[in-house]
């Protein structure tokens, strides 16, 4: 009994262990490069705008004049609420499309 073919099989694991690492490596990337991007998104025929960053994080807010209604804020607290959720389900949208051209559309847990 010998270890026939072992040797090729130790240079397939070293090219899959380079190819993870590289994988590794554009995805932190891509992850940065996200960061920087923003989506936006918009409820009430525009009545609320938000900018959201690829780090979840809210840029800016627009509230129409026609939006503040004195005798009715909690619908405008429910717009609000909708927009930035509605910008943070498009960030997620484009992470998880950004991370899938890089994996193939293989889902890793973890990562997004």
């Amino acid at each position: 009994m010998g270890y026939k073919g072992g040797m090729g099989n130790m240079g397939n694991m070293g090219n899959m262990l380079k190819q993870a690492q590289k994988l590794q490596e554009e995805m932190a990337k891509a992850q940065e490069e996200l960061k920087t991007k923003t989506v936006e998104a918009s409820v009430g025929g525009g009545a609320v705008q938000v900018v959201v960053s690829g780090k979840m994080e809210l840029i800016e807010l627009k509230i129409k004049p026609e939006a503040v209604d004195p005798e009715d804020v909690e619908m405008l607290e429910d717009m609000i609420k909708a927009a930035v959720n509605e910008g943070f389900r498009k960030v997620e949208e484009m992470t998880a499309s950004e991370m899938g051209k890089l994996t193939g559309g293989l889902k890793i847990p973890g990562l997004f």
